[in-house]
């Protein structure tokens, strides 16, 4: 059974920095690309960033472009580093994994298989 567990979420004052770890298990991920969502209350999920099976091509969204940056640590481990975070990053943020080998970072939330719970981000003016 595939699970993907987010961790790192919390409260920051804006201008601050969070880092967001999500580590799947019950397959490996080696050869699938990965991604962040997020989704803000009474918006619809959103693109963050994702990132390719072996971590050489990642795309993110342009309004977190400069601040936000995907990486990964194993075949099954992502993590988000967020900076200099701003009110409007408030969110509950989701990992999401592709169930198909050797897909590109995709950005559409129909590219992904897999998805965590979500994990909480505040960010405090």
């Amino acid at each position: 059974q595939v699970q993907l567990v987010e961790s790192g979420g919390g409260l920051v004052q804006a201008g601050g920095s969070l880092r967001l770890s999500c580590a799947a298990s019950g397959r490996t991920f080696s050869r699938n690309a990965m991604g962040w969502f997020r989704q803000a209350p009474g918006k619809e999920r959103e693109f963050v960033a994702a990132i390719t099976g072996g971590g050489g091509s990642t795309n993110l969204a342009d309004s977190v472009k400069g601040r936000y940056a995907i990486s990964r640590i194993n075949a099954n481990t992502v993590y988000l580093q967020m900076n200099s975070l701003k009110p409007e990053d408030t969110a509950v943020y989701y990992c999401a994994a592709n169930s198909a080998p050797f897909g590109g970072a995709a950005i559409g939330a129909w590219e992904y298989d897999y998805w965590g719970q979500g994990t909480q981000v505040t960010v405090s003016s």
